[in-house]
């Protein structure tokens, strides 16, 4: 969804617009027979911070989870530096029984040091960052299931802490890790995820599949048990030309070739055989940012044009 993250609203005039924009591409999403919804969890603009609206997106989510009805909810993906673990097993708890059971916990070690620094957050190494996130999850976990839970771990506690009321859905809400560095986070999702979420071409997606499965087997982890998908970049024209003429690339000064090479980015028909790359891979979910927000051009032919190619019935 269009947060402001990637600069996407800075053309509408006044913050209520950019606000209603994302509201109203929420619940279009919806009615376009999208599966889900999410949000990018960040404080800054990028690829600098230039002091245009991002919209928070725990309180954001909460909000979508009243305009909309079917879709479900999550974060892509949740910092796991910006809020005490407990607190966020809080916050989904009550985010699900306001959707109806409907969200996905996303969440992720957190990465970008700028705008952490920028909030008075230490950056720690990524050893330590991907420590917390093993025990944040665990945290969150036995809050979700206990009537009184305690923790003792390095980097958190919980004395007696009750979680209530509980999610909706049983035993919590789907774990959503998002990363894909192979020695540490990818051991974490053998782990401890129901969904894995990186992107890259499609070698390299195949690469860091085959990196979890190693790790999957290392931790007696059924590799078939973590469903794994991709995210990164949309965007659909009806012709080559008007796909050129668009030429959004990507937000780090990479060439369009290479831009359209490693994202779902062409007329329908060759999006559709690159979800199908994927696919033969074993990817089962997209999980896309439309470049050409806020138009929903993308938006629009992804759904009418390209999803139907995979759906039955």
């Amino acid at each position: 969804m269009p947060v402001g993250r990637r600069m996407e609203l800075a053309g509408l005039p006044d913050v209520r617009d950019k606000w209603i924009k994302l509201v109203d591409t929420a619940c279009h999403a919806e009615a376009l027979g999208y599966d889900s919804v999410w949000v990018y969890d960040h404080l800054h603009n990028v690829p600098r911070p230039a002091g245009e609206a991002v919209f928070e997106s725990t309180s954001a989510l909460a909000a979508l989870s009243q305009v909309t009805s079917r879709v479900r909810l999550g974060q892509m993906v949740g910092n796991n530096l910006l809020r005490s673990p407990a607190l966020v097993a809080k916050a989904i708890a009550t985010l699900d029984v306001m959707s109806a059971g409907r969200v996905e916990w996303g969440i992720g070690t957190g990465w970008e040091r700028t705008e952490l620094e920028a909030y008075g957050y230490d950056f720690p190494s990524a050893r330590e960052r991907v420590e917390r996130l093993r025990e944040a999850i665990a945290v969150a976990r036995v809050l979700w299931t206990r009537t009184e839970s305690t923790f003792d771990g390095t980097y958190y506690r919980l004395a007696g802490a009750q979680c209530d009321p509980k999610p909706l859905q049983r035993p919590h809400p789907p774990v959503w890790i998002g990363g894909k560095g192979e020695q540490l986070t990818l051991r974490v999702v053998a782990e401890h995820a129901d969904y894995s979420n990186f992107g890259g071409s499609p070698p390299e997606w195949a690469h860091t599949s085959d990196v979890l499965a190693a790790h999957c087997e290392a931790v007696g982890r059924e590799f078939a048990d973590i469903t794994r998908t991709w995210s990164h970049d949309a965007f659909v024209r009806a012709t080559d030309s008007d796909v050129r003429a668009g030429d959004r690339r990507g937000l780090w000064g990479e060439s369009f070739e290479r831009w359209r090479d490693e994202n779902l980015v062409g007329t329908p028909a060759e999006v559709i055989d690159k979800i199908g790359c994927y696919s033969d891979l074993g990817c089962r979910g997209f999980v896309i940012w439309c470049a050409d927000y806020p138009s929903w051009e993308t938006l629009e032919r992804f759904a009418l044009d390209v999803m139907p190619a995979f759906r039955s019935g």
